[in-house]
């Protein structure tokens, strides 16, 4: 069943565990996580990027995950990542998206808050949860190469804790990523998490707060992130490099190139669901269902 991310983050808040938000491309993605979460008993946020939505991408990657739920018993929350116009927010909340993200991080404070804060207003219209992003998470290395920088420092971009109360009241958003030291994709150095800085921010803030760039990040500090106040981790690189290196040693072995599918994607859904169930459990969300 779906569910808002507001009610999961709720629960996680008040236990002091975090949920592995994971975004899902396709049926073998998809399939991955909700059957490591159906085994670990841990809720399944699903993601999905804009990227995905090409053509007909949008209705059928939703329909495909609204079904797909029915059929699994721990709740569902099919959250919009990354978006950053109306029309595409609009849209998935159209097809039955139970929750968004809107992301003006590169934009002045007075603009981000004043968009988010329409944001706000459409998505509760429709009963759906929204997230918001305060500071800036950069990119390391991605899957899009031409969105990759290899220069950002992380703490040229940190939340300031005196902005969220005042974003907080100016948008009524649900739940905010802050910037705290991670980086979007593949490290290319060990990330250092300010904590001192996220204890700055949950003094004088209740918001659920969200961590981007959690692939890579080493397990201690992420989870003393989560003992700080840290709720929601989101996860890709970690997923679908896991799916890739699968497909690659498949691939390079196979000698009948047309092989079914089920088999190509055997080694690559195990090593998935392997990638999904450690950060299930790092992230302390297994037995929560």
């Amino acid at each position: 069943m779906l569910v808002s991310m507001k009610e999961m983050l709720a629960d996680a808040k008040a236990k002091h565990y975090a949920i592995p938000a994971f975004d899902v491309s396709n049926y073998e993605m998809l399939r991955a996580v909700l059957e490591t979460c159906e085994e670990e008993r841990s809720p399944a946020l699903l993601q999905a990027l804009g990227v995905d939505f090409n053509g007909k991408g949008l209705p059928i990657l939703t329909a495909m995950i609204k079904e797909a739920a029915k059929h699994y018993t721990v709740p569902v929350c099919l959250h919009l990542d990354h978006a950053t116009d109306f029309d595409a927010i609009r849209a998935a909340l159209e097809v039955g998206f139970s929750s968004v993200m809107y992301d003006g991080s590169v934009l002045p404070f007075a603009e981000n808050a004043e968009m988010t804060r329409k944001v706000v207003k459409i998505a509760h219209s429709y009963g759906a949860t929204v997230e918001a992003e305060l500071g800036h998470v950069g990119n390391a290395m991605v899957g899009n190469e031409n969105d990759t920088v290899k220069n950002e420092d992380p703490e040229d971009s940190l939340t300031v804790p005196a902005e969220v109360v005042r974003f907080h009241e100016i948008t009524d958003v649900d739940a905010l990523a802050i910037a705290i030291g991670t980086a979007h994709g593949v490290y290319l150095k060990t990330p250092t998490l300010r904590i001192d800085r996220l204890d700055e921010i949950t003094a004088v803030s209740d918001l659920p707060l969200v961590l981007h760039g959690g692939s890579g990040t080493p397990d201690d500090q992420v989870q003393a992130a989560i003992k700080h106040g840290i709720t929601k981790i989101n996860i890709f690189s970690d997923v679908v490099g896991a799916m890739n290196l699968g497909l690659k040693n498949k691939l390079n072995s196979m000698e009948n190139p047309s092989t079914w599918p089920a088999f190509v994607f055997e080694e690559a859904g195990a090593r998935m669901k392997e990638a999904v169930r450690t950060k299930i459990r790092v992230f302390g969300s297994a037995g929560r269902v």
